[in-house]
């Protein structure tokens, strides 16, 4: 946590994976990033590192798609190498994810993973439910949410939300 007794979160989807099939991928869970997915969500990192210069820890969905992008984020912005999370895996309830930040002594964290848990758990944080909040993360998204205190629901406050596509104009605007 901050000296200011803040938690600043960042929630990132993963970039963009090709579709569910399971003759192609019949786990699931090893679902890689398409060659464009990788080259866009590139880009993007590049602007969010506009955004945010510093994170102080990145924790991540194991499925291959959110850890690869996880790994982007390392290799783009120079944010810490990732640690896998299972708690943030797809199909998990959102609310696993408090446990996770819960006693952190970093002042900001990114979460990479995947939808809607990442937008049920700005849910829970901000308003204090999974379904309160409407919020759609497309892939390649990424949100700050910053937690007053201890990371309990209706503690956050939704900072900003920005599509990959603005990251990427970021990107183009830092030439």
């Amino acid at each position: 946590m901050g000296s200011d007794g803040t938690l600043s979160v960042y929630l990132v989807r993963h970039a963009f994976a090709g579709h569910a099939d399971a003759a192609h991928w019949p786990d699931d869970a090893r679902r890689p990033l398409t060659p464009d997915g990788i080259r866009r969500f590139r880009r993007a990192a590049l602007g969010l590192r506009l955004l945010a210069p510093e994170v102080g820890a990145v924790l991540s969905s194991g499925h291959a798609r959110a850890w690869e992008t996880a790994r982007l984020l390392h290799e783009v912005t120079g944010w810490p190498e990732p640690r896998k999370a299972p708690e943030l895996e797809a199909g998990k309830p959102a609310a696993t994810a408090l446990d996770v930040l819960r006693g952190r002594d970093d002042a900001s964290v990114a979460l990479v993973g995947h939808e809607p848990f990442l937008s049920r758990l700005a849910s829970i944080l901000c308003a204090g439910g999974e379904e309160t909040l409407r919020l759609e993360l497309k892939k390649g998204s990424v949100a700050l949410v910053e937690v007053d205190g201890e990371p309990r629901p209706g503690a956050g406050l939704l900072r900003w939300a920005v599509a990959p596509r603005i990251l990427r104009a970021l990107d183009g605007a830092s030439s």
